[in-house]
């Protein structure tokens, strides 16, 4: 893995939100509900799948009842390691299990401009600049679509997406925009073109392909269909609960886990009996209902917790997770940003979740700001070095230097010191200065990260496709609208 990625790996600290017993309970339940209540799936393709394997259907609702044993008989075929690759090579990402990686969030409809200041709808430019700084980001290891751009066709718009970060980012691209089989079997098409071929692109898949479940226990059709063209061209694929806890959810969080899990493992078993092997991967983003406004909270203790009992979940089942972090509920920049984005990341680290989205978006992951992408890199930097932990060894233990420097020196020139000095985490945005200087100034980490972001976007030059290859993936798009 390249160093122009920052993840976390082998950390010194660790989370266990759910014990191996209550794991399983929540397992059994999912199966149960699965079994005796059912989960929609409103697309002939996929029916035919689960009627093909011995499901029971009820055509009229399209209610899917798949015994527990099919279930994880199909889940078992899905691998537990594989590589997300990226146009550049160094940059691909191993999800083997021991690696945070964190990713743009995506489908924010708003964007508070990096001149004006002003907030304003999304168009594709939007999608281009971001895919261009995430490039340059080191803590950015993948992308999700951020904003969508809706200055083009509905109908090809996640296709000109992808194009956009394509043309902006040698990093893997996973996209939650594709929500038809056309525009899926378009968008497999144009990463085929990128690898070489479609046999080159099983082998390395540049993209990835995430669909949204529709609690409680349904399944989005042109979603269901763009999953298997997906899995067809063995690109990796996973479905991503939004369960909210009192409206599409239970109250409680072990029965939100119940209906979300239930979703996910469906989808997944899906997949599996179409395409056995395809890599998968588990999704969540659950939450609870805001008990003033009936609104998407995104943010709180519940979903935190909801989010670390997700990862063991995916644990259990062998497959890596893409979870909702970040994706703060603040309306700019602030001091709640700082607190949901925070305490939320941690704990998803802590948990070992192999993909974390959100960096950038606020109000619930609907307007995109570049101060607070900026600012959300600098979160998971804490982070990591905190889940580094401390290193106790004999070098580390420092006696020889503090025999050295003994009562009353100063260990700033010491060898040791200058040794371990580069260690230590340097802040960019955090305001360390003399209060006397920021009464004068009165400025802040904002100012700073929108200044950061606009300089990336005057001076950063990623890779650029080749004529001929960005002339073949606008045909592909063009044709989709024939």
């Amino acid at each position: 893995m390249s160093e122009r990625i920052k993840s976390i790996s082998s950390p010194r600290l660790s989370l266990n939100i759910l014990s191996p017993e209550n794991v399983d309970k929540i397992h059994q339940a999912s199966l149960r509900v699965i079994e005796s209540v059912g989960v929609r799936f409103p697309s002939p393709r996929a029916l035919d799948i689960w009627r093909s394997h011995g499901a029971e259907v009820e055509p009229a609702a399209m209610v899917v009842r798949a015994p527990g044993r099919l279930i994880e008989e199909a889940l078992r075929k899905a691998p537990p390691v594989y590589t997300l690759a990226a146009r550049d090579p160094a940059l691909d990402l191993p999800l083997d299990g021991n690696h945070v990686y964190v990713g743009t969030d995506g489908c924010g409809v708003e964007v508070i401009d990096i001149r004006t200041g002003a907030r304003r709808r999304s168009v594709l430019q939007d999608v281009a600049d971001i895919a261009l700084i995430a490039d340059f980001l080191e803590e950015v290891a993948f992308h999700w679509v951020p904003v969508s751009a809706q200055d083009c066709p509905p109908e090809s718009r996640g296709l000109h997406e992808l194009l956009a970060i394509w043309k902006n980012s040698t990093k893997h691209v996973q996209t939650e925009s594709i929500y038809s089989a056309s525009e899926a079997r378009a968008a497999a098409e144009m990463a085929a073109v990128l690898a070489g071929g479609k046999e080159a692109l099983r082998k390395r898949p540049l993209l990835s392909i995430m669909e949204c479940t529709i609690s409680p226990l349904a399944h989005d059709g042109g979603s269901l269909d763009a999953a298997l063209i997906g899995a067809e061209f063995g690109l990796p694929v996973g479905f991503m609960s939004m369960a909210s806890s009192v409206s599409s959810a239970p109250a409680t969080l072990a029965g939100n886990l119940v209906v979300a899990n239930a979703e996910v493992l469906s989808g997944l078993a899906l997949v599996e009996l179409a395409f056995p092997g395809t890599p998968v991967f588990y999704a969540a983003a659950q939450t609870v209902m805001d008990l003033r406004t009936g609104a998407y909270t995104g943010g709180g203790p519940e979903d935190f917790l909801l989010g670390a009992a997700s990862n063991r979940l995916a644990d259990f089942y062998g497959v890596p997770l893409s979870m909702g972090s970040f994706a703060t509920g603040a309306k700019e920049p602030n001091w709640q940003a700082g607190l949901e984005n925070s305490l939320s990341t941690f704990m998803a680290t802590l948990s070992m979740s192999d993909m974390l989205l959100g960096v950038g978006l606020l109000s619930g992951s609907t307007v995109w700001s570049f101060a607070q992408m900026i600012m959300d890199c600098e979160i998971f930097g804490i982070i990591a070095k905190m889940l580094e932990g401390i290193v106790v060894d004999e070098e580390t233990l420092a006696f020889e230097a503090i025999r050295d420097v003994g009562p009353g020196g100063t260990f700033l020139t010491h060898g040791h010191t200058k040794r371990h000095l580069r260690e230590l985490w340097l802040n960019s945005f955090l305001d360390r200065r003399p209060t006397s200087v920021w009464e004068k100034k009165k400025d802040g980490a904002p100012d700073w990260a929108r200044d950061k972001a606009k300089r990336i976007l005057e001076t950063h030059r990623p890779a650029q496709l080749e004529p001929p290859l960005e002339k073949e993936l606008r045909r592909i798009i063009a044709s989709l609208k024939a």
